[in-house]
């Protein structure tokens, strides 16, 4: 677990690991400058150290429908929401490992899909009032699986993780207007299919004569 970096807006004072379990919990006490110029006051913040992770829309530009998956999250069932979520494939990055690299290998063991073509998105800070967990988002050009009336196509996910996750393909339309609506409460799922409602028509013309 890396250091905070320095800034020259930011006194670190102490990082303490208070919990060092699947990832650490870390206790900092910090000054940072103010908008008027001058030093807060002593701060001190519990963070939760996740690090850099990945994520891809993938997206089949012949059949115009983008391929989503759903698996049940603890933390929303916290939340008091649907813990079932409808997530894009997505993971956090191996030491050293980059995010493009990450989300290819994510790709095939969540969904055993293959991106001929990406494209980045951007870079979001997940939350940003206590995770430094920072996600990479990308779309990629898929061929979609065969799907039954609902579009379900299937089930994946690594046995060792006792990960439980079904495949979904949905039409490309019919996942924006979901989107739209506020349908999606994983904010990646949300923030890749607004992107996408803008930038579908390019992608399909470009990716579609590759």
């Amino acid at each position: 677990m890396p250091s905070l970096p320095a800034h020259p807006d930011a006194i670190v004072q102490s990082e303490e690991t208070v919990w060092n379990g699947r990832f650490p919990l870390q206790v900092v006490r910090f000054r940072h400058r103010r908008f008027d110029g001058t030093m807060s006051g002593p701060r001190t913040w519990e963070m939760w150290r996740r690090g850099p992770a990945a994520a891809m829309l993938p997206y089949d530009p012949a059949a115009d429908a983008v391929v989503l998956i759903e698996q049940f999250r603890l933390p929303a069932l916290a939340a008091g929401l649907d813990p079932v979520m409808v997530e894009l494939p997505a993971g956090l990055c191996d030491p050293g490992e980059a995010p493009a690299d990450a989300i290819a290998r994510e790709l095939r063991e969540e969904m055993g899909l293959t991106a001929t073509r990406t494209e980045r998105i951007g870079q979001f800070l997940l939350t940003p009032g206590g995770s430094d967990e920072c996600c990479t988002l990308f779309a990629g050009c898929v061929t979609a699986p065969s799907a039954d009336a609902g579009g379900i196509a299937g089930t994946a996910g690594l046995a060792a993780e006792q990960e439980d996750i079904r495949l979904r393909v949905h039409p490309a339309a019919s996942a924006i207007d979901a989107a739209l609506a506020g349908a999606y409460a994983n904010s990646v799922t949300a923030i890749a299919l607004l992107w996408f409602a803008a930038m579908r028509d390019r992608l399909r013309r470009e990716w579609s004569t590759a």
